[in-house]
């Protein structure tokens, strides 16, 4: 049977003004990626996407709705075959300085929404455009 492991993360918004801007990260093999990681112990998924998002880019957000979930099996050089599912939730963004974790990511940035699906579409993984594509509905942007 196999493994399950669960990873939770979001699409983080924010408004300077009257302007939407959509945080996107570019991963450590130079991916347009969002900022997401693995369930710790005692954590709920909401828990897990908060603390991943602050600590993979340095900004505290606020859950506003859940977007959706992926799932796909990938093999682990241990474990074998793991049944992966992440939890993306938008998130607005509170506070915090916007800076990448360099153990993780190679870089985050700050997106007007038509670029950052641009962004996505072109470099991101195709599992994600489902994902971005539903958060930015959310936020009353059709792509």
């Amino acid at each position: 049977m196999a493994r399950t492991e669960i990873s939770a993360g979001g699409v983080v918004y924010r408004c300077e003004g009257d302007r939407l801007m959509v945080q996107l990260i570019t991963d450590r093999y130079g991916k347009i990626s969002l900022p997401k990681g693995k369930m710790e112990p005692g954590e709920t998924v909401e828990q897990t996407a908060l603390r991943e998002i602050e600590e993979e880019t340095g900004i505290r957000g606020e859950i506003v709705a859940p977007v959706d979930i992926i799932k796909y099996k990938y093999i682990h050089p241990v474990h074998g075959e793991v049944d992966k599912e992440v939890h993306y939730y938008l998130v607005e963004a509170k506070s915090g300085i916007l800076r990448p974790q360099v153990e993780e990511i190679s870089g985050v940035s700050w997106y007007d929404p038509k670029e950052a699906w641009s962004r996505q579409e072109q470099g991101g993984y195709d599992n994600n455009d489902v994902i971005v594509r539903k958060a930015l509905a959310r936020l009353g942007i059709q792509v």
